[in-house]
């Protein structure tokens, strides 16, 4: 098997193994327009509380303005993705009862709901994490970790609130690391004048609005960075670490993200692309982009 095959064959296996952490409306109970805090200064319709239902939230859960939502300016609401937690809660944990049928259940529904995405959000980095790390020790330990995680996706509503969050997360940001590190600098090695390079980059950093057209960002460290506006168009994203990046607005028109690692369909939804922005295999082009 050439070394095409075996990447193809591992894009195929990664996606396969995410098909359960995107969203599927249509099995959801509208927990995200009725769970989530909203403001309106955000791209959300008008400021809304936690647990109670947005305006356009309809009796079949559905969203009443759902295919004007970019014309309506509700970048909030075309730009946030579950992971899947909503069908997962909604199919799963409450066995396809709705929180309008039993109300007195409603508030541990949306506090189950906003747990699960945590979970699924792990299981989503997991999942690309494993398909990443060569056969081995760390892949065995990636291995274990997301079958520990899609465990915790099966307990009942009273032990998923009482999880410690914090304590998995941490756990499974070292298996995340270690992974960013091994593909940043493979990316780095392959280019000998990145592997010179001193750092410039690293977690958290401030680029809202900055021009990065002629920076060469491949294998680079942008975990946490604020890009929001930033100008990335026909820029070279290989092995650059995204995760948690803030791509709101931002112009990847051009821009290649095929081999970028920790970047979900929330981060795409939020940037400005085109049909030459080239995407991860697991994620979808947006609808509401430029053709």
């Amino acid at each position: 098997m050439n070394s095409n095959n075996i990447k193809t064959t591992e894009a195929s296996s990664q996606v396969v193994s995410r098909n359960n952490l995107q969203i599927d409306c249509e099995k959801c109970f509208g927990f995200c327009c009725v769970a989530l805090y909203f403001s309106a200064s955000e791209g959300f319709p008008i400021d809304k509380d936690a647990g109670k239902p947005c305006i356009n939230l309809q009796s079949d859960f559905r969203c009443g303005v759902h295919k004007s939502l970019k014309e309506l300016g509700l970048k909030g609401c075309t730009s946030y993705d579950c992971f899947g937690a909503g069908q997962k809660v909604a199919m799963g944990t409450y066995r396809g009862r709705d929180w309008r049928q039993t109300p007195e259940s409603a508030k541990q529904m949306y506090e189950v709901f906003l747990v699960m995405r945590q979970i699924h959000e792990m299981l989503w980095y997991l999942a690309e994490a494993f398909a990443l790390q060569p056969a081995g020790r760390t892949q065995g330990e990636i291995k274990k970790m997301q079958n520990e995680t899609e465990r915790l996706t099966l307990l009942n509503p009273e032990a998923l609130l009482k999880l410690d969050l914090e304590a998995h997360r941490l756990a499974v940001n070292a298996l995340i690391q270690q992974t960013s590190e091994l593909v940043r600098g493979k990316a780095r090695k392959g280019h000998s004048s990145l592997a010179k390079r001193k750092k410039v980059f690293g977690r958290g950093l401030d680029l809202i609005g900055a021009d990065l057209r002629r920076t060469d960002l491949r294998g680079e460290d942008l975990r946490g960075a604020f890009l929001i506006a930033a100008d990335l168009r026909g820029v070279d994203l290989s092995g650059a670490d995204l995760i948690g990046a803030d791509l709101r607005d931002a112009n990847i028109c051009c821009t290649n993200l095929t081999n970028s690692i920790f970047v979900t369909q929330a981060q795409i939804n939020a940037a400005k692309g085109d049909s030459e922005t080239r995407l991860p295999i697991s994620l979808s082009r947006p609808a509401h982009w430029l053709s």
